[in-house]
């Protein structure tokens, strides 16, 4: 594959992953300064890894959002759960399962960082929040 077809699979697939208004809003604030990084991301990033045929854009989806989580990289972390969401079919509960998942090996406080944020970003993108758990009485 050579750089126009990488660029061209690259946008297919970004859109596919982030959706279209995401895209045209980063296409738009690029500029002389950041236009070549959006370029290598476009080529590298969507058009040679994320079009590789050995995973699914699924299991692509959950290995990001749980390395973003990792990584604390959160203003990522929530544009890729936003999309999960939006564009992947994923489920408040789909999204819940990597944020215990990752609890486990990224430790409690990421997750608990995380939990907070998928719950901002599911609130701001349905109107409603995860719902709670009801409280158990306590025994006297």
């Amino acid at each position: 594959m050579n750089d126009d077809e990488r660029r061209r699979e690259g946008t297919r697939v970004r859109r596919q992953v982030l959706g279209d208004a995401h895209v045209d809003r980063a296409e738009a604030r690029a500029n002389a300064f950041t236009a070549e990084f959006q370029d290598l991301i476009t080529r590298y990033a969507w058009g040679e890894t994320w079009t590789r045929p050995g995973l699914d854009i699924r299991t692509r989806r959950v290995l990001v959002i749980g390395t973003l989580l990792a990584l604390g990289r959160w203003e990522e972390f929530e544009m890729h759960v936003r999309a999960a969401v939006a564009e992947g079919g994923f489920t408040a509960d789909d999204v819940k399962e990597i944020v215990l998942q990752q609890a486990i090996y990224c430790g409690v406080p990421a997750a608990h960082a995380a939990l907070t944020r998928v719950e901002a970003v599911l609130a701001a993108g349905t109107g409603v929040a995860p719902k709670r758990a009801a409280r158990r009485k306590k025994r006297r």
